[in-house]
C-alpha cells in the first residue's frame, strides 16, 4: 500500500525465522555484531542485512563481520555507523561519539553502502539535524533517524526522536548538501546551452 521497505532488528537466532517472512531487511544491532550464529542464520535467509558497528569495534573488525555475512553467500549488506565509545567525560554530552571519518574510510575498503544513525549515536534530538548533515557531507548514502509524532510521548528513545516536521527539514538540508558534494549525481540532462 505505502511501498515502504520494512526493517526490523533481530536480537537472537530464534527471531530470524519468526520475522524473516514479514520484513524486507534484517537488522543486526550494534550489541549483536559479534554474534556469529545470529549473523550466519540471518545471512542464510538471503535477505539484505543491515549490520550496525559495535561501539567498541574498529573499522577492520567491523568489515570482518560484514565479510562473515558475505561468506555465507549473502552479498546484500548495508553497513551502519552508529558511534563509538567516547573518551573521558564525553558520555556526559552524547551517548557515543559519531565516527564520521569512518564513513569515507569504510567506503574506500568495500563496495558495501554505508549509512549513519545520528539518533542512537548522539542520544539527543537537538544534535540530529547537524549530525545528519555532517554524515551526508562525509559521504553517507543514507540515514537512520528516530521519528515520532510527539517525541515526549514516545515509549522508547524519546530523547533521541524528532518530529516529522524536523525530519522534513533535515531531509531538505541533506539533499542540498548532497547536491553540492555530488553535482553530477543530480544532473539528469545536459542542454545545448550547457554544452557550450
Amino acid at each position: 500500500m505505502f511501498e515502504l521497505a520494512v526493517i526490523t532488528e533481530i536480537r537472537g537466532e530464534s527471531q530470524v525465522d519468526l520475522v524473516a517472512d514479514y520484513v524486507d531487511i534484517l537488522q543486526i544491532g550494534a550489541r549483536n555484531m559479534y554474534d556469529q550464529d545470529l549473523l550466519t542464520k540471518a545471512a542464510r535467509k538471503k535477505k539484505p542485512v543491515l549490520l550496525k558497528r559495535h561501539f567498541g569495534a574498529g573499522i577492520e573488525e567491523f568489515l570482518s563481520f560484514a565479510e562473515y555475512i558475505a561468506a555465507e553467500g549473502n552479498k546484500d549488506i548495508i553497513l551502519c555507523e552508529r558511534g563509538i565509545l567516547p573518551l573521558g567525560k564525553g558520555k556526559a554530552y552524547t551517548r557515543y561519539t559519531l565516527d564520521l571519518a569512518a564513513v569515507p574510510a569504510i567506503q574506500k575498503e568495500t563496495y558495501l553502502p554505508v549509512i549513519v544513525d545520528p539518533s542512537h549515536s548522539t542520544g539527543r534530538r537537538d544534535l540530529i539535524f547537524n549530525m545528519s548533515c555532517a554524515a551526508i557531507a562525509a559521504g553517507a548514502l543514507g540515514l537512520m533517524i528516530e521519528v515520532h509524532y510527539d517525541p515526549a510521548e514516545a515509549l522508547v528513545d524519546a530523547q533521541q526522536a524528532i518530529t516529522a516536521d524536523e525530519l522534513k527539514d533535515t531531509i531538505d538540508a541533506c539533499l542540498r548538501i548532497h547536491k553540492l558534494i555530488h553535482p553530477r549525481a543530480t544532473k539528469t540532462k545536459v542542454t545545448s546551452d550547457e554544452k557550450g
